[in-house]
């Protein structure tokens, strides 16, 4: 209460005062302006600057807020589009997940008028297209994703031969991905896409050249590489021997580029003698058997060993029966030591071998074996036990000359 009656004497003594300079000297004032002009005193013409001041003042802050709520608006306006074309660029990528293109691309495309980011729109629209077989639109909306940035290029590149791989146009797709190539470190995905198209078109040689670049990026894992590597390697090899005249010449060539690592590999070398075999070049076939079995043990390729003719086939034999001491229980050993010893005519031999094979393994082949050798025999009746065990009618048995019964009669009555 003191403070506030403090105050009022405080305004009482200054309004005295005002009014007391005020009497003493009023001041004067003259404003001219062509014929125009205005008199008055000092202290009238402050209060009127004052007010006027004041009026200037209201009027700007009028004005700003207009223009305030005016932009304002604005932004609603536009929020409200933006968050639009997203409800709309959402409901267009549901229903392309969906399987529903048509209305898919009708959202999409209505969606990229206000989006912030019209590429995808374009990009899932030109996908929506091709799904419905319109490829005049695909084209169309490629090319408006690629002038919405100038830096989608590849994107486009990318999505246009993702298209046609799954069309099945492998080399049109090949020469959009040999472009987006280029930038294999920014766009590692090129690489794998690429793999799809040159196995589309068993271009293995390109698959072959691709393979490093598959490593380096990371682009597949690690075992992923490795079969399609054993594969790509494979059919390079069974490709070398279809599209040469001297096909043993072409797939040695061949099997000379491999890497190290993957001439040693188990099933590359069974494919490897197994042509070498079917080429005739029974002495590279012998050699790559033995120095191989020499460094490590592989059941299926002292199998195929028993397909190779060898040029002294008494050898041949030898060097099979040097294994049996490390390796008694092995069917597939004792199966070749059959082969080998009925190529020697040592049939004798040759029925031990099959027999101690089938204690071991009852399979089709071996019973097929022993029912070719005891009908030539002269035991029909075995045989055709062995036959019908093993329902041999695929098996697939080397050429082996066969005894006839009187010869073999009389290497029993001599024994």
């Amino acid at each position: 209460m003191r403070k506030v009656f403090g105050l009022i004497l405080i305004a009482l003594l200054l309004g005295v005062a005002v009014v007391t300079l005020i009497e003493t000297d009023p001041g004067y004032i003259l404003l001219a302006y062509g014929h125009y002009t205005l008199e008055t005193s000092l202290w009238v013409g402050l209060l009127l600057l004052l007010i006027v001041t004041l009026l200037l003042y209201g009027v700007i802050r009028l004005l700003r807020k207009l223009f305030a709520g005016q932009v304002t608006v604005l932004n609603w306006f536009s929020n409200r589009k933006s968050q639009k074309s997203a409800q709309l660029t959402n409901r267009g990528l549901i229903n392309f997940i969906e399987g529903n293109w048509e209305r898919s691309r009708r959202q999409l495309l209505r969606g990229s008028r206000h989006s912030d980011t019209p590429l995808l729109n374009y990009l899932v629209a030109a996908r929506a297209s091709y799904q419905l077989g319109d490829q005049d639109a695909v084209r169309k909306y490629l090319s408006e994703a690629e002038r919405t940035d100038a830096q989608a290029g590849v994107a486009v590149e990318l999505t246009q031969a993702e298209m046609r791989l799954q069309a099945g146009q492998y080399e049109q797709a090949v020469i959009t991905l040999e472009r987006a190539k280029r930038n294999a470190n920014r766009h590692p995905h090129v690489l794998r896409l690429l793999q799809q198209a040159y196995l589309g078109l068993e271009d293995w040689d390109n698959l072959v050249a691709l393979l490093p670049e598959l490593q380096r990026h990371g682009v597949l894992p690690a075992e992923e590489l490795q079969s399609l590597s054993r594969k790509v390697y494979m059919r390079q090899l069974q490709h070398s021997v279809e599209r040469e005249d001297n096909a043993a010449k072409a797939l040695n060539e061949c099997w000379q580029t491999l890497p190290s690592t993957w001439k040693r590999d188990p099933d590359l070398l069974r494919a490897y003698v197994a042509l070498l075999i079917t080429r005739d070049d029974h002495q590279t076939a012998e050699k790559v058997c033995i120095s191989t079995l020499k460094r490590q043990w592989d059941s299926e390729l002292v199998r195929l060993f028993a397909f190779v003719h060898s040029d002294s086939q008494s050898k041949q034999l030898a060097q099979a029966e040097t294994w049996l001491g490390d390796h008694p229980q092995d069917a597939q050993l004792l199966l070749c030591l059959g082969r080998l010893s009925a190529r020697n005519q040592l049939w004798g031999k040759a029925r031990d071998y099959f027999e101690s094979c089938y204690q071991l393994q009852q399979t089709p082949e071996v019973c097929a074996e022993l029912g070719r050798l005891l009908g030539a025999l002269g035991e029909p009746k075995v045989s055709a036990r062995y036959y019908e065990e093993g329902l041999l009618r695929d098996v697939k048995l080397p050429e082996l000359p066969m005894p006839q019964p009187s010869t073999y009669s009389h290497q029993l009555e001599l024994s």
